[in-house]
């Protein structure tokens, strides 16, 4: 019934009432009719369906409302995002009706529908997706708690009653959940959990953590699981694998490193072409489908990584222990060994289950003075020719995915340094040389190597995917770079991954450089997990999968027990394949989600840091570039990515804002600022609490 009202409503070019409903779907009896009127209701609270005052329906999206999340201001205002609306719909406080951040709601659009800029009110919540709140709890003289929340856009009045905050005093950091309205936006609570103490170490980052429902300790019956799991590996686990502890396989990771997902292994063969082994730990071995350790990872989808700790997808026996690929002990794995010739090109590969022995665990820094500087570093000279033999072949296969398309945006990340205290001391630009590189395109042979095998044998299959991106976007983009006088050539009606890499090639000597690759990367669509091959546009791939990093990521770990069931046990039936078929999708989706979660998290701990640092250096003057500009002013990113608001209250003039030409001119002084331009600025003020951190431009500094 529902499928069939849906159908109706979209090839529908006009609003139709019940009646004409029941004609079209041929409803005769009482039962069909009550069924149409309940299925209806469903479809009208799920807001798929709209229904006129003159009890008319028609498809929501043919009517001029819309669902969509809210993303709300902390002055008060918001804007909604509806899928397939290419602009955010703008609600003046006065039209909230209610809504806070991160709610679903129903909007009408008052604004005509093709206009730049769109406005709506809310018409209704309908769905309330933050079921938990973050925040400082102070009580009365009344003995009441009330809480000062973490999330300055969230407008709500919390009141705890003392038999309801699990005994906590002024200052803590509690996760509290809503309950009965007491009036407008005030609401009384109850604390669920106790964070810490607001002047703890490390509380300021568990409270953001707590936000994104990240969970922090895993629960009983997955430590009752994982006490059962040998911490070595046993006779019984070699059965169908390969043994490659001979082989010359090692490890490449960070300094501090402890999970340890990939090793690598290479030689020439006697044909002259390259063997590059990837052997990746086989974490769906030991962690079963299904298990309370299985649900717990599918869970966190993701292992999350701040500035001084590591909060895991799986629990650290299994992530810096028995499925990490530590030196010296015997390991199960998953490895793809493939054949390359001297231009790239794949000829042969296999897939297998395999015990492995890493040699070594190198870092970047050390590989990095062998193939940078020939400098040998002590107890790497034996591994020293590989090394290099590795890189000749890295090169090959990099410019084997240039040549095909692969954008390399060269964007920069911030490492941020934190004493015993979690305290930010430096914030510098995190090293990426050419070990880094190395891995990277390893990993992505392995990653499309897995993904094409399983592509062609036609089975369900999780792909990492990133799709074009839509025309408007790098039509916007090319304007803004045009207007800033440089003449940049490619064919907006043919986006492909080539283009993209002309019209960078055309911006790199321009000393903006930075903040236009910066810009033109956010006019791309975001990259998720679909159980639909479509590609990976920045990769320039055209099937693509995540294989590398079982122990961080789920998807991975899906992957990995989808090549065991139709590969190694050759289950491929159609019950397995219906099986998998309906799975996927939510694993696709749920690891998406939580994956966007993780990485706001991470960002929101670096913006807390990054102000807490510039505390400390109120008054001073550093040299950055205007990264954006605003109608209510401008973003100077410092070199070290430290990016800092000059707001108009703090400017010296008053100023115009040009947005198509993204500029700021001064009525009397007609100073110009335009994004790229290097200025020096003073720090004003600086918070942690609101993440926040206000600079003065002083003067232009000439490049």
């Amino acid at each position: 019934m529902r499928d069939n009202i849906i159908n109706l409503l979209n090839n529908s070019d006009k609003a139709i009432d019940i009646y004409e409903i029941q004609d079209a779907l041929e409803i005769k009896t009482v039962e069909e009719t009550k069924e149409l009127t309940d299925e209806l209701r469903k479809l009208e609270d799920e807001a798929l369906i709209y229904r006129s005052n003159k009890n008319k329906y028609m498809m929501l999206d043919k009517s001029h409302l819309r669902k969509g999340i809210m993303r709300a201001n902390k002055k008060g205002f918001g804007f909604v995002e509806v899928d397939n609306l290419e602009d955010d719909i703008y609600i003046d406080q006065d039209n909230m009706n209610g809504a806070i951040h991160d709610d679903v709601v129903l909007v009408e659009i008052t604004s005509k529908m093709n206009l730049d800029k769109l406005e709506g009110r809310v018409l209704k919540i309908l769905e309330r997706r933050i079921k938990r709140y973050i925040g400082l709890i102070k009580f009365d003289k009344n003995e009441v708690g009330h809480i000062t929340l973490d999330d300055s856009k969230i407008k709500l009045d919390i009141e705890i009653p003392k038999d309801k905050s699990l005994n906590a005093v002024d200052g803590h950091k509690v996760v509290v959940e809503l309950g009965k309205k007491i009036k407008d936006d005030k609401y009384e609570g109850e604390v669920v959990e106790i964070i810490g103490h607001i002047n703890d170490p490390g509380v300021d980052i568990l409270s953001i953590v707590y936000k994104y429902n990240i969970n922090v300790d895993f629960p009983e019956d997955v430590k009752r699981e994982v006490s059962e799991i040998p911490m070595e590996v046993l006779e019984k686990d070699l059965k169908g694998r390969r043994d490659l502890r001979e082989e010359m396989i090692f490890t490449i990771d960070g300094d501090d490193t402890k999970d340890i997902d990939d090793a690598i292994s290479v030689k020439r063969l006697h044909n002259g072409h390259y063997e590059l082994g990837v052997h990746i730990a086989d974490v769906s071995y030991y962690v079963k489908e299904g298990s309370p350790l299985d649900n717990e990872a599918m869970d966190r989808g993701t292992s999350v990584y701040l500035v001084d700790r590591v909060i895991p997808m799986l629990p650290h026996e299994l992530s810096n222990g028995i499925c990490s690929l530590n030196p010296n002990v015997d390991r199960l794995a998953i490895s793809c060994v493939m054949e390359f010739d001297g231009n790239g090109k794949q000829l042969n590969y296999e897939i297998f289950p395999s015990i492995i022995k890493s040699r070594i665990q190198m870092t970047y820094k050390k590989v990095n003075s062998i193939l940078e500087k020939n400098i040998v570093p002590e107890g790497y000279e034996e591994y020293a020719d590989t090394l290099r033999l590795m890189e000749e072949l890295a090169q090959i296969l990099r410019k084997a995915k240039v040549q095909r398309g692969y954008i390399d945006f060269g964007v920069d990340e911030a490492k941020i340094l934190v004493d015993e205290n979690c305290v930010p001391t430096e914030i510098v630009l995190r090293d990426r040389g050419l070990g880094e590189n190395l891995i990277e395109d390893f990993m992505i042979a392995a990653n499309e190597c897995v993904a094409s095998h399983i592509y062609f044998m036609n089975l369900p299959f999780i792909y990492r995917i990133h799709e074009y991106p839509k025309e408007e976007r790098i039509r916007s983009f090319l304007g803004f770079v045009s207007s800033l006088g440089y003449q940049v050539n490619g064919n907006i009606k043919d986006v492909k991954p080539t283009t993209m890499q002309k019209i960078l090639a055309q911006l790199e000597d321009k000393p903006e450089y930075k903040i236009l690759s910066s810009l033109l990367l956010r006019s791309m669509q975001k990259a998720v997990y679909k159980p639909e091959n479509l590609g990976h546009y920045g990769l320039a791939s055209s099937c693509y999968t995540h294989f590398t990093s079982p122990i961080r990521r789920y998807p991975d770990t899906t992957v990995h027990r989808l090549l065991r069931t139709y590969l190694f046990d050759g289950r491929i039936d159609m019950q397995t394949i219906r099986k998998w078929e309906e799975k996927l999708v939510y694993v696709a989706e749920h690891s998406s989600e939580r994956e966007r979660a993780s990485v706001d998290c991470e960002r929101e701990v670096e913006d807390m840091k990054m102000a807490e640092y510039m505390e400390k250096h109120i008054g001073e003057h550093f040299i950055g570039m205007i990264s954006s500009v605003t109608s209510f002013g401008m973003f100077v990113e410092l070199d070290n990515l430290i990016e800092g608001l000059v707001a108009f209250r703090d400017m010296d003039d008053f100023y115009h804002f040009d947005e198509e030409r993204m500029t700021l001119t001064g009525e009397k002084n007609h100073v110009k600022y335009s994004i790229g331009d290097r200025v020096e600025v003073k720090v004003l003020r600086a918070s942690k609490e609101e993440k926040t951190i206000d600079f003065q431009v002083i003067k232009k500094v000439e490049c």
